[in-house]
Parts: C-alpha cells; sequence; structure tokens
C-alpha cells in the first residue's frame, strides 16, 4: 500500500465552447504531472467546455463533441497518471454535470453534481439533471471522493463520500469572483474537513467569460481545517501537492501559501481580467473609447492599458462647447500618463447640422433633455464609426450608480461592446482611481505611479451637456444614492429600510422610481465585469414592464 499520492492541481484558464484548445491545455497539464511522478492530474470543474455554458451545453451535437473530445483525451492520457476533468455528460435522456475520471485509455468513473445551483448566475437545475449520492473512485489503491463545486457546500455529498471509505477530498470548482467571497469558500470547506475529518483539495478555474472571472485561489486544508496549500488568485498555476498516508489517514504536506491580496487589489485585477479575457476570447486585440475628462471615463483607459498596453489602447476626446478647459486638460493628462493614442474629435459641426436637420420639426418647442442626449448620441454614433474603421472595441463607462438609475443616454454613451465598471458604484470609483494610482502590480500592462491626476477624482462629476451641469442636479449626491442603492439593490431591502437607515423616504422613493424605469436600459446594456453577488445581468432579472412600487 502506497504511503504517498501526488495530486497535480492544474488551475487554468479554459475558453467555454473551445473544446480542441481547452484539450490541449489539459494534455500539456497532463505531459507536466506525469514528469513530476503524478498518480493523478486534477482540472476543475467542467474544464472541458469551459464554464459557466449556460444554454449552450443543451444543445445536443455540443454534447457529443464534448463527450468525444473526453474519450480521446483518455486515449491520449493512457500512459501515465490518471486525469480528472469536468465535462458534461449524457446518460440515456439525462444531462449531468460530471467530473471524469481518465485512466488506461478510458473514462474508468463518473462523478455526477447532486446539488445544482440556482442562484446568481447560476441556472442548473434547469439545465442538469441531478446526480446520485455517489461513493468515492479508486486511483491505484487509494480512494477518492469528489464532491463537484456546490456539493462541497453541503455537508450531506462529504459525509456520504467519508462513510463510504474515501480517503480525502478533491473538489473541482468553477467558482466565480464576488467580493470577499474567498472567505465564504474557506469558511464552506474548513466544515466539510472537520465534519469528515478528510484532507480537503479545493480546485478552482481561473479566467474571465462574459461577465464572470474566476478567480482560482485553489487551497488545500487538513482535517481540522489547517490551511495546508494556497495557491494564488487569478494566475494560471500548476502545483504538485503531495499527500502522505499517517496512522490517523492521509495528511496534506504543507506546500506554498500564495498571498491573497486586498478587496481593493481583487477588485481592480477582476475588472482587468474580465475586459483582458472578452477581448482575448472573443478576438478583439485593441480598444478605444471617449475620454472625457471625467473621473470614470479615466479608470476605465486604466484598466484598458493594464489589461492589453499602451499601444492597444485608442482615447477619443469629443468636446462640445459646454466642454470646460479644465476636462480638456484632465483627459490630456490621463492619456499622456497612460501612453496612449489621443484622438481630438469636436462635435460641435456634427451638433449644428442634427440640430438644424430637426428645427422644421422642433419649431417652437424649448431646448431640453433632447438636445443633450443628442450631443451624448453623436457622441455614440461617431465612437462607434471609429471602432468599424479601425477594428477597435469600444468601451463603455457607466459606473454601477449610473446604471442603476439610468442615468446614461441609451445608444449614446451607453453604446460600447465591454463596460469594466458596470458593477462598480461611483464613490468606489473614486477610491479605486486612488487605489491604482499609489499601486502597481507585475500583471499590470500600465505604467507605475500616478496615471489619473487628482484633479479628476476631486471635481465635482459632470455630464457637461449644458452650462454649468452637476450630477447632484439631477441625483442625491454619490455617497447618499450608493448608500441606497446598497440596500434597494444589493440587499433587495425596502424603503422603509432605507428610512431606518436615515434617509429621507421621497429621497429613497425617487431612486427607486429611478431603479425600475430603467431596467429597459439595462437590458440593452453591454455586459461587464461582475463584482458582487448583484450585479446588473445574471444576478439581478426584473421584468422591463413593472408597475410595482414599494408603500413601505
Amino acid at each position: 500500500m502506497a504511503d504517498r499520492f501526488r495530486v497535480t492541481l492544474a488551475q487554468l484558464n479554459p475558453t467555454v465552447g473551445d473544446l480542441v484548445g481547452n484539450a490541449a491545455k489539459a494534455r500539456a497539464a497532463w505531459a507536466e504531472g506525469r514528469k513530476a511522478g503524478a498518480d493523478l492530474v486534477a482540472l476543475p470543474e467542467m474544464f472541458l467546455t469551459g464554464y459557466n455554458t449556460q444554454d449552450l451545453v443543451m444543445r445536443p451535437v455540443f454534447q457529443q463533441a464534448a463527450m468525444a473530445a473526453a474519450e480521446q483525451l483518455a486515449q491520449d492520457c493512457a500512459d501515465g497518471p490518471a486525469l480528472a476533468i469536468g465535462c458534461p455528460w449524457v446518460d440515456g435522456d439525462k444531462l449531468f454535470n460530471a467530473y471524469l475520471i481518465l485512466k488506461d485509455g478510458k473514462i474508468s468513473s463518473q462523478c455526477l453534481k447532486h446539488h445544482l445551483p440556482n442562484e446568481t448566475v447560476f441556472d442548473e437545475v434547469r439545465i442538469f439533471d441531478v446526480g446520485p449520492l455517489g461513493g468515492p473512485y479508486a486511483v491505484g489503491d487509494t480512494r477518492i471522493g469528489s464532491p463537484i463545486c456546490e456539493d462541497g457546500w453541503h455537508e450531506d455529498v462529504a459525509e456520504t463520500l467519508e462513510e463510504t471509505g474515501a480517503e480525502f477530498l478533491l473538489i473541482p470548482n468553477g467558482s466565480p469572483y464576488y467580493r470577499n467571497k474567498m472567505e465564504v469558500r474557506q469558511n464552506h470547506m474548513v466544515a466539510r474537513a472537520v465534519e469528515t475529518g478528510l484532507p480537503v483539495i479545493y480546485l478552482n478555474l481561473v479566467g474571465g467569460q462574459d461577465d464572470q472571472v474566476f478567480d482560482g485561489g485553489t487551497f488545500v486544508l487538513n482535517p481540522g481545517g489547517a490551511l495546508a496549500l494556497q495557491m494564488p488568485v487569478f494566475d494560471e498555476a500548476i502545483t504538485q501537492l503531495d499527500l502522505q498516508r499517517t496512522p490517523e489517514g492521509w495528511r496534506a504536506v504543507e506546500g506554498e501559501k500564495a498571498h491573497l491580496p486586498d478587496e481593493w487589489e481583487q477588485d481592480y485585477r477582476t475588472m482587468v481580467e474580465s475586459l483582458r479575457d472578452y477581448m482575448g476570447k472573443t478576438g478583439f486585440k485593441k480598444a478605444l473609447l471617449g475620454l472625457s475628462g471625467g473621473v470614470d471615463s479615466a479608470i476605465v483607459a486604466a484598466i484598458a492599458v493594464d489589461a492589453i498596453g499602451a499601444e492597444n489602447v485608442r482615447c477619443v476626446m469629443l468636446p462640445s462647447e459646454y466642454t470646460s478647459r479644465e476636462s480638456l486638460d484632465d483627459a490630456e493628462a490621463v492619456a499622456e500618463a497612460l501612453g496612449v493614442h489621443y484622438d481630438y474629435v469636436p462635435i460641435a459641426e456634427g451638433r449644428s447640422a442634427i440640430s438644424n436637420t430637426l428645427a422644421p420639426l422642433f419649431a417652437g418647442r424649448d431646448e431640453d433633455l433632447t438636445e443633450e442626449n443628442i450631443q451624448s448620441r453623436l457622441r455614440g454614433l461617431l465612437l462607434m464609426a471609429m471602432s468599424n474603421k479601425f477594428g477597435e472595441m469600444l468601451l463603455t463607462t457607466g459606473n454601477k450608480s449610473e446604471v442603476a438609475v439610468g442615468y446614461a443616454t441609451i445608444y449614446g454613451d451607453m453604446n460600447g461592446g465591454y463596460n469594466p465598471i458596470k458593477d462598480l458604484y461611483k464613490t468606489r470609483v473614486f477610491e479605486t482611481c486612488r487605489w491604482r494610482n499609489g499601486n502597481h502590480r507585475p500583471w499590470m500592462m500600465g505604467p507605475a505611479g500616478e496615471v489619473i491626476r487628482p484633479n479628476v477624482i476631486d471635481k465635482p462629476p459632470s455630464a457637461e451637456l449644458r452650462d454649468d451641469q452637476k450630477d447632484s442636479d439631477s441625483l442625491p449626491d454619490y455617497p447618499e444614492l450608493d448608500a441606497i442603492l446598497e440596500i434597494l439593490v444589493d440587499q433587495d431591502g425596502s424603503i422603509a429600510d432605507c428610512v431606518a437607515k436615515g434617509f429621507a423616504r421621497e429621497t429613497a422613493k425617487r431612486v427607486e422610481h429611478l431603479i425600475y424605469i430603467s431596467e429597459y436600459k439595462r437590458f440593452q446594456s453591454a455586459p461587464g465585469a461582475r463584482l458582487s453577488p448583484r450585479a446588473f445581468w445574471l444576478d439581478r432579472r426584473y421584468p422591463i414592464v413593472n408597475r410595482f412600487r414599494d408603500s413601505s
């Protein structure tokens, strides 16, 4: 009976639908494990197809292609360690989220996910069938239990595996980031280690997929919950984990324990990785954005440069007669600090042409929001023209506060393919700018030092669509607005909850009204990096037509 067992933990970044590319990554990890003398090479949940597949995995042709890829991978990896990999699996008329154990040229075992998440970004109850509570699988003379992701958050699957002979738990995950989620994961895994008395290996994906970023952070716990190994967050990594048989059972040999950054760095890294992978996996090499001199476009420019490099980012200033000299100077200063290409495209002539065209229709009517929105929509038109001409993906720059209350012009400044700050409230935008000015990391492609000068952060926010305009003319001040939004959006709270926190009822009611009437805008908005469990898209799904208003 062997006294040591080596697992190669492959924390890698798949691409949804890229069966060939994902299989190649799996083969490379397996080869590295074979070279290291591993007994088992392990990859995360649904790695072969990428994750979150959503309804793609319901297509029979995709299911068959995935299973064929798994069978071919088993043949390719016959001479060496066993390979564990996530993949959908069809049995009769049932579709499962499965974890396949490949060895000796075939699929030797299958673990089928039992607890299917049906909250936040997950719809697995609608997509997959429930797998039975099962026992462990054997690799050599070692018996391993693999609860799949959500299964690890419930005690019944782990306890069943322990009771049926599992000697340690290897839990493959496709767990996307939200702020401070690592603490939640570790608490659940400590519970499993304590309940079962077994070592627990928590193996997670990395990489961006649409709005989600899988942040890795694979870790290993010994019985009782002591941390034995911590892999880095966000980075692809392959690590060898040794387990040693003792009189008390298997124990993980202590390994490297990577530093876990604070929430500000993890949020910023998520926005960078989300944009980098969204562009890379959709084939875009370059990006552009309108740079207004304001804080939102400045931080998006910094994120873009850190994600894909200054040489691949175009910033465009599109001033009107309402654009201040201060904004022009601030935008130019940000562009210069970041080292990006900077274009200056005044909109006065185009705006005049549109106004003249509409003049006969609008005769006798006062100027109002219509004329303000024409400016924004003209900018959107010009930016989209540049995007088409140069093959550069347009980034939109609305923060979560604006997205929540509709303080944005549809078909104007909402134009774009991706929004890195869509889930970042305005008050956090300010602090994120300060964080970026004071911090630089190796994964950032942009320059170190102050890239967003203080005036950009400190001046009163303004859309500059009319004389002396300020955001506070139309909205509560952002600290108040964001606090109310956190209650109504992030906490699903009530008007009464807002009042209990000290906010005026009429202010809370007004914010609630703006949230509801802006749903149609969000329905048409660009995807963006998910930073919280209540991001706008899959986390929060509301009807566009909705007459409910809270009377509490």
